[in-house]
């Protein structure tokens, strides 16, 4: 109700001023302002009145970040390993966001905010900015609009912006398709390692951490890990460097974990696989907004009297096939669409 209540808001802020109040506040986004910052975020992250008109001016912006997403199963230490994570990039004086993906709180519909908590450390330092966000209801890893706020981190002026996922299991992948680098963060003592270790989550990383290594073990996962990547060698140009971090009572291997994502980044680099990975998730960016865009076109003819419901429900009897009747509502709402576009003009 909360969430909704702000909503409303917002957009009766935005209709009234006629997008003075838009033009304002991206003024002061521009100007480095962390409170600007955080309501840029929210219009993004809640899909309010000024979004796309916000997206489309900070894209070119964008590509100057870092992304390096750390993920893993619940309890595996991300939050504490993140933090001091920071801590060791804040030396050089860079730029952080954090993007810490919660669960869903069941009664406001808001982050759980368990991760915040965690990073509090950094709540006075202006070098670090963090965001939790809830999965509200997203499957992956992440929320929906994550790929999103990155950008508008990105075009903040972070030098990096660092995603924690949920935790997750063996199928959310989606951190994959957005972070340069991925650290998947392992723990001794979670059951037979090997089970984590069939597929999905295990192959998509970059850099292994074997958090918690002061727990009896460690050396067994790390062997465990080393074994699964010998099988792998000789079809991987990249070998994930398997580190061992603490982050109780000292910052274990935390040094030694920066400086592995540092190599794998210059490898990027180095191959033109950096560049090619951005210009492909460009290209597929564009085709995800085509394909909900015109998801959005089909459905607003859904149930009204036309063309498509009368197919639809020749489908239904089996008078045509579902391929011939989407060839035709294709060639339909093209055509209309164009006849709509001269009849305007």
């Amino acid at each position: 109700m909360q969430n909704f209540k702000l909503k409303i808001l917002i957009f009766l802020t935005f209709y009234k001023t006629g997008g003075v109040f838009l033009k304002e506040l991206m003024s002061r986004f521009w100007a480095g302002e962390h409170r600007a910052l955080a309501r840029v975020i929210s219009t993004v992250e809640n899909e309010l009145p000024g979004k796309d008109d916000i997206l489309k001016e900070i894209y070119t912006k964008t590509g100057g970040a870092y992304i390096l997403g750390v993920t893993g199963s619940p309890g595996a230490g991300k939050s504490s390993l993140v933090d001091t994570l920071v801590k060791e990039i804040r030396k050089n004086n860079e730029i952080v966001g954090i993007v810490a993906v919660d669960p869903t709180s069941p009664f406001s519909g808001g982050a759980i905010l368990g991760d915040r908590i965690r990073m509090n450390e950094h709540a006075l330092d202006e070098g670090v900015f963090i965001r939790s966000m809830g999965t509200r209801g997203s499957l992956g890893g992440l929320a929906k609009t994550t790929k999103e706020v990155v950008k508008v981190m990105d075009a903040f002026g972070m030098n990096w912006v660092i995603i924690e996922t949920v935790g997750v299991g063996q199928a959310e992948l989606d951190i994959m398709y957005i972070a340069d680098t991925t650290v998947v963060v392992l723990t001794p003592g979670a059951g037979d390692s090997i089970q984590t270790m069939k597929a999905g989550i295990m192959e998509i990383a970059d850099v292994f951490a074997i958090n918690k290594c002061d727990l009896p073990g460690a050396d067994r996962v790390e062997m465990e890990v080393e074994m699964m990547l010998n099988f792998r060698d000789d079809h991987i140009k990249w070998r994930p460097p398997v580190v061992k971090t603490s982050t109780f009572n000292t910052t274990k291997g935390i040094a030694e974990l920066l400086e592995a994502v540092k190599k794998h980044r210059n490898h990027l680099s180095e191959k033109g696989i950096f560049l090619k990975r951005r210009q492909e998730r460009a290209s597929n960016e564009v085709l995800d907004i085509i394909n909900y865009q015109w998801e959005r076109l089909v459905k607003h003819h859904l149930g009204r009297p036309g063309q498509v419901s009368e197919l639809l429900e020749k489908v239904t009897s089996r008078e045509i096939d579902p391929y011939t009747a989407s060839q035709s509502i294709i060639e339909w709402i093209i055509g209309d669409s164009g006849s709509q576009k001269s009849s305007s003009q």
